[in-house]
Order: structure tokens, then sequence, then C-alpha cells
């Protein structure tokens, strides 16, 4: 039987685990809100900010993957560590490309740093930053506080995120068709708004681990999906 001091250890271990997971969510959130505010103000500064500031969450993922492979070998988990232990693993690699996907934001501020771009084209994708950053922090709530309804309602919220890059993508679509000038900018704005949409799908990801950490299964549902616009670019017209 483990004494009193090992018992000790491992549970700091999963502590600082969650800690971990913690500051990697706070960082790869607030990374996510400088990257849209550096595209919505064209700031190359900011965007370069924010560049930087990814290796941070990047160097935290790592170190998050070396501790699970150091408590794998050390203290062999069992049910409910390892859930815990394989949870914190796979939430630290969908955070790590959440903060790719804002990295890639901030680089597009880069590319229309000189452009003129009406800045009511920058209120969808305000709106799918606002919902997408409000789902993040609700998922990481639902890490930390072991919330399987505040992790369904993060889930089932995906589809709000999809409607609006439905919204988005058919504004930037009709834009650039009304005039060839916008092309540009607006292919630009079509790939951030991209990046927010699969930033949907990877927090969609951690809700869905978090309810298995909790409940032992998976969820009894088919995922909620409302991207249409794979059938937008290629449904001819009706006659």
């Amino acid at each position: 039987m483990p004494n009193d001091h090992t018992v000790t250890a491992y549970n700091e271990e999963l502590a600082l685990l969650d800690k971990r997971i913690a500051q990697m969510g706070g960082l790869t959130e607030h990374n996510l809100g400088r990257a849209f505010d550096a595209l919505m103000n064209r700031d190359p500064s900011l965007a370069d900010q924010v560049i930087k500031a990814d290796k941070e969450i990047d160097t935290l993922q790592i170190q998050i993957e070396e501790q699970v492979i150091q408590m794998i070998a050390r203290r062999q988990p069992m049910a409910d560590d390892l859930r815990h232990i394989m949870a914190a693993l796979k939430i630290a690699g969908d955070l790590e490309r959440i903060g790719d996907l804002g990295k890639n934001i901030a680089k597009r501020s880069l590319a229309i740093a000189n452009e003129q771009c009406p800045r009511k084209l920058m209120f969808g994708l305000q709106h799918m930053v606002e919902s997408a950053l409000h789902q993040l922090k609700d998922v990481l709530d639902a890490y930390g506080g072991r919330s399987t309804d505040l992790a369904l309602t993060v889930w089932r919220d995906d589809e709000q995120i999809d409607e609006m890059y439905n919204s988005v993508f058919r504004e930037l679509l009709t834009y650039m068709m009304e005039d060839p000038r916008n092309i540009g900018f607006c292919t630009h704005l079509l790939f951030g708004a991209k990046n927010l949409e699969r930033i949907g799908d990877h927090t969609t990801n951690i809700a869905e681990i978090v309810y298995f950490l909790v409940k032992g299964e998976e969820i009894a549902a088919d995922r909620p999906k409302r991207d249409t616009t794979s059938t937008t670019l290629f449904t001819p017209p009706a006659s």
C-alpha cells in the first residue's frame, strides 16, 4: 500500500497538471483576444507580440507532455487517475492548436496592414471571436470544476459559431463579387473567420474530453455541426 507521503506527492503532481492546463488556457484565451485586436486595428506591432507569445503556449504543452510521460512511467495510474492524466494531455493538444490558430489570425493582420478595409466587414468576425472566447472560458471552467453540464452547454453551442461563420462567409463572398478589388483583403478575412470556426471545433473537443473525464463515457449524440460553406462554393444555382 502506498504511504501517506507517496499519496500526497501524487496528488500534488495531479494538481500541478491542472495548474498548467489552467495557465495554458489563460494564455491561449488572452492571445486569441489580442490576435483579433491586431486584425481589427491592423496593428503589426501587436500582431508580432501575439506571434512571439505563442511560444509560451508551446512551452507549456511540452511541459505537460513531459509530466504526463513521467507520471505514467512512475505512478502507473489506473481508472480515474489515468483518465485525468490523459484528459490533460489531450486538452493541452487542443489548446496548442487554438494558440496556433490565434497566431494565424495575427499573421492575417500583417498581410492587410496597409489595406483599406471597411470596418463593417469586421463586425461578423467580432461576434465570432466574442463567442469563441466565451466558449473557451466556459470549457476551461468546466474542466476546472469537472462540470458536465457546462461542458455539454459548450458542446451544443458550437452550432452558433458555425452559423456565424456561414453568415460571414456569405457576406465576404458577396463583397468580393461586387468589386474584384476587394478580393485580397476579403480572402484574408475569410481565412481569419475559418480559423475562428476551427477554434470552435477544438473547444468542442475539449468539452467532449471533460465529459468523458467525469462520466467515463462518450457523449451519446452526434456532434452538432452547421458549417455549410463547403456546399456554398460548389452547389450550382437553381435554374
